[in-house]
């Protein structure tokens, strides 16, 4: 193939997937693009052919897993002694997920076991070593006074009950490949595990966190150069926020014109391509998700897009809702949410959406992806140079944060105006403490939501509740902006604010649904029947993606980070 990269694979671990890979069912495969090519792909960016911290939250994370300060004096000599060897770790860690060598250790250490289990019994056995993982995981860990066991066995539950809903609701609970549930709840699981229980992925994630937030600060230099160091001091989202979403989307334009963009995400996608046996299309759209956006990463595909079998339609867009782009996430930073969570909660989002979407709509035909993961080269729309590259981007974040903002206005004034006319209305039905309001009647519906996710019960599940309603009906901006700004929810414990923060981080909205159903509904003409018939259900799919990152870190945490 011209001007693209392929990287081969071992032939052995070629001859291994084909013999275990299941035999298609000719009669389920009634998609009529199913066996085509889509033509005018020439060039490919990726293409992967395959065969099936700072001193002070330091001192926090020693007491929280010493038992306090007077204990934290030996570990903190352990880790003076092995920081070199943990900085050495977080780099192989690195190294493992982005270089063929996962891979190697993959094929000689689970696969040489796996065949040892009779092939009836595998199933069950990789569901009992997930339990078991959970288990031991949430409940090994020494009780804190707002994180008990109590709260933790409640979002275990709320777990539990997410999944046998999604298995109860399946399109189809026989076609169901309980292979990719098991590892995506796995690798989401051992990714929280990694983050908020052990010193190397707290120093990534918040590494990462802090690096984020002092690349967005780089966009008030701009802002003080148009207007001056005083007005930087001013708290408006116009000064904040929308200089930092242009700033963010240029330098990404920038690393698409040099193809660093592909490459980083087709490392992502590879990964969990071959663990999860999933579409090579479903693997590139939910590794991009995060980074780019829900309607960016269906650029991505946009060849293979009208032939999409139903279940990859609706994984791409469970995938977009399940989590935030990087461009909305500087806005949040902004406005004082932990970034460590909101990236955690990301990254968390990629094997989630893959394993519920699976549950909820099962494939039943032949995917045009299947085996390889491959990224086209758009030549219509590439700029000429990087200057090119950069301006565009720059008029690219404009309008981005031009939508955002005016969206944010109409949203906030319309909710203004709900608002009045229930509480109005309200008082003619002597609802008046509290007064009724669109946050009180979706906090209502929501409360049982908030309290399987373990929030304590201590006065804050409704608070929490009203959050997550107000996200579901708005969008997760207006829902942040509230943790962040309004007196009620200072309050909140650590333990209840973080399962929030992790609640909120996707795009499950009524507005992004419309957006969805816009963007491909303009790239794939012929396909808008089948986008808008499971629109829906991937929208509550991708609700419920979200809402098991925000289960399972209640089942984590030990205090705020």
């Amino acid at each position: 193939m011209e001007n693209s990269k392929t990287f081969s694979v071992n032939q052995r671990w070629k001859s291994e997937e084909a013999v275990s890979a299941p035999t298609p069912d000719p009669a389920a495969h009634q998609h009529q693009y199913a066996n085509q090519r889509p033509p005018g792909i020439e060039k490919e960016i990726y293409s992967k052919q395959l065969e099936y911290g700072t001193g002070s939250s330091d001192q926090k994370f020693e007491e929280s897993h010493t038992g306090g300060p007077a204990e934290g004096g030996k570990f903190k000599t352990w880790c003076r002694r092995y920081q070199r060897y943990i900085r050495t770790g977080k780099y192989f860690i690195i190294w493992l997920l982005f270089t063929g060598s996962m891979h190697w250790i993959w094929r000689n250490t689970a696969r040489r076991f796996v065949p040892m289990i009779p092939e009836k019994y595998q199933t069950l056995a990789g569901a009992a070593l997930v339990v078991a993982v959970i288990l031991i995981g949430a409940f090994a860990s020494p009780e804190a006074a707002d994180n008990t066991r109590e709260n933790r066995a409640v979002s275990l539950v709320g777990l539990a009950v997410l999944l046998g809903g999604l298995w109860i609701t399946s399109k189809d609970r026989k076609r169901i490949v309980w292979r990719t549930v098991i590892v995506g709840m796995l690798v989401q699981f051992i990714m929280a595990l990694f983050v908020l229980r052990t010193r190397v992925g707290y120093d990534i994630f918040n590494f990462i966190a802090m690096r984020a937030t002092d690349l967005l600060a780089f966009a008030g230099k701009g802002t003080e150069f148009l207007t001056s160091g005083e007005v930087l001091k001013l708290p408006w989202f116009l000064i904040t926020v929308v200089p930092a979403i242009i700033f963010f989307v240029s330098l990404v334009q920038l690393l698409y014109y040099i193809n660093f963009i592909q490459w980083f995400i087709g490392k992502f996608a590879v990964f969990f391509f071959w663990s999860m046996r999933v579409s090579g299309a479903e693997a590139v759209v939910a590794a991009a998700s995060p980074f780019i956006g829900q309607g960016e990463s269906v650029m991505l595909i946009r060849p293979f897009i009208n032939y999409l079998t139903m279940a990859e339609i609706h994984q791409v867009m469970c995938s977009g809702f399940a989590t935030i782009a990087g461009s909305v996430f500087v806005a949040y930073v902004a406005l004082g949410v932990n970034p460590q969570a909101l990236i955690s909660s990301c990254v968390m989002s990629i094997p989630a959406s893959l394993a519920v979407s699976k549950m909820r709509y099962p494939e039943k035909e032949e995917t045009l992806t299947a085996g390889r993961v491959t990224i086209p080269e758009d030549e219509g729309n590439k700029p000429v140079n990087a200057l090119h590259a950069f301006a565009a981007g720059a008029w690219l974040g404009l309008k981005i944060a031009a939508m955002i903002t005016a969206t944010l206005l109409c949203i906030i004034s319309l909710i203004g105006l709900a608002n009045g006319l229930l509480t109005w209305w309200g008082r003619y039905l002597n609802i008046n403490d509290p007064p009724l309001t669109i946050e009180l009647i979706v906090g209502y519906l929501c409360y049982p939501v908030a309290f399987l996710l373990g929030v304590p019960r201590n006065g804050d599940i409704l608070k929490v509740a009203r959050l997550i309603g107000l996200k579901l009906i708005a969008n997760e901006f207006v829902a942040y902006r509230a943790l962040q700004t309004q007196a009620e929810y200072a309050t909140l414990s650590p333990r209840s604010r973080l399962i929030a923060t992790y609640a909120l981080c996707g795009f499950a909205n009524i507005g992004s649904l419309g957006n969805q159903v816009g963007v491909l509904s303009q790239l794939a003409p012929d396909r808008t029947a089948d986008v808008t018939r499971v629109a829906v259900s991937a929208l509550i799919t991708g609700a419920l993606s979200t809402l098991s990152s925000a289960s399972i870190a209640g089942l984590l945490v030990t205090d705020e980070r």
